[in-house]
């Protein structure tokens, strides 16, 4: 791969005496959208928590633009798997808190982001509480507090999880569309195969714990996407190729170069 812009060499990590993560090694490139996914429990979460070092590897080496993450500590914006909005703050100061945090006044980030709530359409919801918004408008809400930090990449945990199948299309199809057009590079983990290949360019996916990467999987389908290219034979044959790689991991062999 060529323009990495992150990478883990065989990492390892380990909790009271359990390992969880066993010689892992992964690259995302600059413009990229990679997923990660994996049985519950084989640490997908970990690989974000070690990438915004609120984790140390035990093992192995964190490399971003080729140097060591360390020399690059605030190089990711975080989205959970909820949207974790402030419910006493409104929509617009929720949106501006990551660039507060960052010692931006309140007044600057208002008028950074006040622009982009037509473009996540959230237009007329600025100064609403995230109690009145649906489920689909808080994600958007959260993402739009995580790309307006304007970081080099996006780490997505799991964040359309708690929505309902119906939601969780729609904002997966919303947000294809919105990657489309910024290129953002992200790093998504996700229990979600569909999800998955909708969204990904590439796809890692990950042994029980101690976890390793089994197979990696080249999406085969072309941009911009919509939900029906799911029904295509060239989604199907990649998402039940991965379903069968997760329910039957011991016919993998030593993982290689994508399919």
């Amino acid at each position: 791969m060529t323009d990495e812009l992150v990478e883990l060499r065989k990492i390892s990590k380990s909790f009271d005496g359990m390992q969880v993560l066993g010689d892992i090694s992964l690259a995302v490139a600059s413009g990229e959208f990679v997923s990660i996914v994996g049985p519950s429990g084989s640490g997908k979460s970990t690989v974000l928590r070690l990438l915004t070092q609120a984790l140390r590897p035990d093992a192995g080496a964190l490399l971003f633009k080729g140097a060591p993450l360390e020399q690059a500590p605030h190089s990711f914006a975080f989205m959970p798997q909820r949207d974790a909005l402030m419910p006493w703050r409104r929509i617009i100061d929720n949106a501006t808190l990551g660039l507060e945090v960052r010692g931006i006044s309140r007044r600057a980030a208002r008028a950074t982001v006040a622009p982009l709530f037509e473009h996540f359409g959230l237009a007329g919801f600025e100064h609403h509480y995230p109690a009145e918004l649906s489920g689909g408008m808080r994600q958007r809400a959260a993402l739009l507090r995580t790309v307006v930090q304007s970081q080099d990449m996006l780490l997505l945990d799991e964040p359309f999880g708690a929505l309902d199948a119906l939601t969780r299309t729609q904002i997966q199809e919303w947000l294809q569309g919105m990657w489309t057009q910024h290129r953002w590079t992200a790093l998504l983990i996700t229990h979600d195969v569909r999800e998955a290949v909708f969204l990904s360019d590439r796809i890692y996916v990950l042994s029980a714990r101690p976890a390793r990467i089994i197979r990696q999987f080249r999406v085969p389908l072309s941009r911009p996407r919509s939900i029906a290219d799911l029904g295509s034979p060239a989604a199907q044959a990649i998402e039940t190729e991965i379903l069968q790689t997760l329910l039957h991991p011991q016919e993998q062999d030593d993982f290689g170069p994508p399919a």
